[in-house]
């Protein structure tokens, strides 16, 4: 298994001390972290789910918009910061994992080195009535 870069590490150390629910993705998009406040809004905490690639968790949560139409993977706000290196924000209808339907507002950005390669992105993102 190869090594994390250190933010990415530090990164989820963060969100685990945060009361915002945060989703962690390295720079393959694969999940790397979410906080229990994220959990509790996804239905699952992270140590039931895992890692997840990242066309499973673009899927596994069922984004629609307002209307229900669904969303694909290009339009999160999370693959967006992580393809086009830019923040985005979004809201957003999901399926939770414990079958509730929820109305969240997301704002993702993505996450450099140092040097400026692309590490991995951030969401950080809320229930809204």
């Amino acid at each position: 298994m190869a090594q994390q870069p250190l933010q990415l590490i530090l990164m989820r150390e963060l969100a685990d001390h945060l009361a915002t629910p945060v989703f962690v993705v390295n720079a393959e998009g694969t999940l790397e972290f979410y906080n229990e406040p994220a959990g509790l809004l996804l239905g699952l905490r992270f140590e039931e789910t895992g890692p997840m690639a990242a066309d499973v968790w673009a899927s596994r949560f069922t984004p629609t918009d307002e209307h229900g139409v669904p969303i694909t993977a290009d339009e999160l706000p999370l693959v967006r910061a992580l393809r086009g290196a830019s923040p985005g924000h979004r809201r957003i209808w999901i399926q939770s994992l414990d079958g509730a339907r929820r109305h969240l507002e997301v704002t993702a950005f993505p996450m450099f080195g140092i040097t400026g390669e692309l590490i991995g992105a951030t969401a950080l993102f809320w229930e809204t009535a």
